[in-house]
């Protein structure tokens, strides 16, 4: 049962839900201290916890750059985590619903990311290894501050929970500043697409809770279901009260969305953000019928840069050549779903 109440659908308005823990091994010097003996001992302790559980072990040393960067783009790792020199390790399970990273800035981040709005599911899924990780590491606690962490800001609980949401009214209204001001009086933050430091791309923004220290597991998933749950209905009524005009010339800029994703020959980044904030409007809106929320979806991680050069045969030399290959990836992404 939810710890908060949603009215109606949100699938419209929710793109994925995400729960992280940071948690530490007793007797080793955070992350950014540990030397390269320490942080291989760290990460095969936790491998040897892991073992027999359907966890895939990725060295992120024999990584390259792109490989890196398309994990990035996939929400599996962070930007930190890509560019760091010393041993470091990604765990995930088969349908990479569940990542930990071992060696990031703290031993562990474990996360759970799953689609829509499925907070307890991915608290569950997080708690669930979190748990078989502390039956066989020994985990470092203190029963006054909680779970230590390298940053303060995550002693306690060590979790930030957060829901990534497709806002197209809101932003478009210039909302988006104050309800990022709202929020933080209520201990939540609002954050672009690759979380803290990045911008918002195709009206996606992430919210997530700001406290961990004295608040329990279920306050914090309370507090942010609840804040969630008055964004989807402000979202939902700026968007039923375009009328009129402006709902026809709204319709007409979907509709050349659409068909620019389905004919373009060059289609760069930050235009495909925008193609796919106006087609996502309009699959909720009913005025696109041939395009699922899924093949968007898909669409979006593919796309991205490192990925669609990972998935090529020949690398594109230049930027060009990029444009003109997610163009025709797209094209034919759209063709197949139409069968």
């Amino acid at each position: 049962m939810a710890w908060y109440q949603v009215k109606g659908n949100s699938a419209d308005i929710v793109f994925s839900s995400r729960v992280r823990l940071a948690r530490n091994l007793e007797g080793y010097p955070f992350a950014e201290k540990l030397d390269d003996a320490g942080a291989n001992e760290v990460i095969d302790r936790i491998e040897a916890a892991l073992d027999g559980k359907d966890y895939i072990k990725t060295d992120m040393k024999e990584l390259s750059p792109l490989s890196a960067q398309s994990l990035v783009e996939q929400h599996l790792i962070s930007p930190a985590f890509a560019a760091k020199k010393s041993p470091h390790a990604l765990f995930c399970n088969d349908g990479k619903s569940l990542s930990i990273m071992v060696c990031e800035e703290d031993h562990i981040r474990l996360q759970s990311i799953l689609p829509g709005l499925a907070l307890e599911e991915a608290y569950r899924f997080a708690a669930e290894c979190d748990e078989l990780l502390s039956q066989q590491l020994p985990l470092a606690f203190d029963e006054r501050l909680g779970f230590l962490t390298h940053c303060p800001t995550n002693l306690g609980t060590g979790m930030r929970a957060s829901v990534m949401l497709f806002l197209p009214a809101l932003s478009a209204a210039g909302s988006i500043p104050e309800l990022a001001r709202q929020l933080g009086k209520i201990g939540l933050t609002m954050r672009g697409l690759y979380g803290e430091g990045s911008q918002s791309r195709g009206c996606l923004y992430q919210v997530s809770n700001q406290l961990t220290l004295g608040v329990s597991e279920q306050e914090i998933l309370t507090r942010l279901g609840n804040a969630v749950s008055r964004i989807i209905e402000n979202e939902r009524q700026l968007r039923e009260s375009v009328k009129g005009e402006a709902a026809e010339r709204l319709k007409d800029r979907i509709l050349r969305a659409e068909g620019t994703l389905r004919y373009a020959s060059l289609v760069s980044s930050e235009e495909f953000f925008k193609l796919f904030a106006d087609v996502k409007l309009g699959i909720a809106m009913g005025v696109v019928t041939s395009i699922s929320d899924e093949v968007l979806h898909t669409l979006f991680i593919h796309v991205m840069p490192a990925t669609l050069t990972k998935g090529l045969a020949d690398a594109p030399k230049n930027a060009l050549e990029r444009d003109r290959a997610r163009a025709s990836f797209i094209k034919q992404a759209l063709e197949v779903s139409k069968q």
